[in-house]
């Protein structure tokens, strides 16, 4: 069974930074590529940045460029997502997903088949 864990959400003020973690389990980890989305109330899901199954190819959200990294430990089944400079409208609930082939370039969440239970991130003003 494919399992995703998020972790590292919380209240934090703006201009501070917070680091998630997402540990996969029941899938080689490094045969897909890893994504982030987030999604507020009310609205659809939105990307926010994925990464290649090695590593070395990763996108953002307009956004999110420049503030938040994306990389992968693949010997830990893990991705994270440094979020640093954080406004209050990067507050939502954060998923990582998985399901796409490693070298895939997709910010479609229909193309990824697992997800986690999100953890929330608050930014107060």
């Amino acid at each position: 069974q494919v399992r995703l864990v998020e972790s590292g959400g919380g209240l934090v003020q703006a201009g501070g930074s917070l680091r998630l973690s997402c540990v996969a389990s029941g899938l080689t980890f490094r045969s897909y590529a890893m994504a982030w989305f987030r999604q507020t109330p009310g609205k659809e899901r939105e990307f926010v940045s994925r990464i290649s199954g090695s590593g070395g190819i990763s996108g953002y959200s307009d956004s999110v460029k420049g503030r938040f990294t994306i990389s992968r430990d693949n010997n830990k089944s893990t991705v994270f997502l440094q979020m640093n400079s954080l406004k209050p409208e990067d507050t939502a609930v954060y998923y990582c997903a998985a399901g796409v082939p490693p070298e895939t370039q997709t910010n479609d969440p229909n193309a990824y088949s697992t997800w986690g239970q999100g953890t929330q991130v608050t930014v107060s003003r």
